[in-house]
């Protein structure tokens, strides 16, 4: 049967704790170097005892390279995360600005659609009648010319049939005359003959 789990909570006697703290630190570095030799990683442990004594390990690289590398890290990270705040202040301002354009835009259309006047003044009144004006002259605008071109695609239709129907009156006469000179020489061959 296996160890229980101990409780995790300081150790009051000061002896214990020495041994402890002893064991434990050997344990620690033993495990550091363990994760470096079969996880290729760099590692870098600092633990500083009760009395303020140092103990150290780090990989092949010296303790100096990799706290300049976890420096680097670190600050890179924290001007990331600024820069991200930034960012995300940003989008929330524009979004708020793209959001009260869009209200505005809303409001404005359904006053064209002559819904929620009650809100406007005599002055808004006047601006809103203004604007309706000037569409409703740009919706006529475009309808008399949708209508012009109509016309004259039509007009244009109606000349080619025109043409069209001369150049079969014109073939019609020519077969009539045609058939009518060949039953006049026939009457005059059959007249001759008897």
């Amino acid at each position: 049967m296996g160890r229980g789990r101990v409780q995790l909570k300081r150790i009051e006697n000061k002896i214990n704790r020495q041994v402890t703290f002893s064991k434990r630190r050997s344990g620690l570095l033993k495990k550091a170097h363990e994760i470096s030799v079969l996880c290729d990683a760099e590692v870098a442990l600092i633990i500083f005892s009760a009395k303020g004594k140092l103990y150290e390990y780090s990989t092949d690289s010296s303790m100096e390279k990799i706290l300049g590398r976890y420096e680097n890290y670190w600050y890179a990270e924290k001007a990331f995360i600024s820069s991200d705040l930034d960012s995300q202040g940003n989008w929330c301002q524009e979004y708020r600005k793209l959001k009260a354009k869009l209200e505005a835009l809303s409001r404005s259309q359904r006053h064209l659609m002559g819904e929620q006047l009650e809100s406007l003044n005599i002055r808004e009144l006047q601006q809103l009648e203004h604007q309706l004006e000037i569409s409703l002259k740009h919706v006529r605008s475009r309808k008399n010319q949708v209508m012009f071109d109509s016309i004259a695609e039509l007009q244009s239709k109606e000349k080619a049939l025109q043409e069209q129907n001369m150049n079969l009156e014109k073939q019609v006469c020519n077969c009539l005359l045609l058939t009518w000179a060949q039953f006049l020489l026939l009457g005059f061959i059959g007249f001759a003959v008897m």
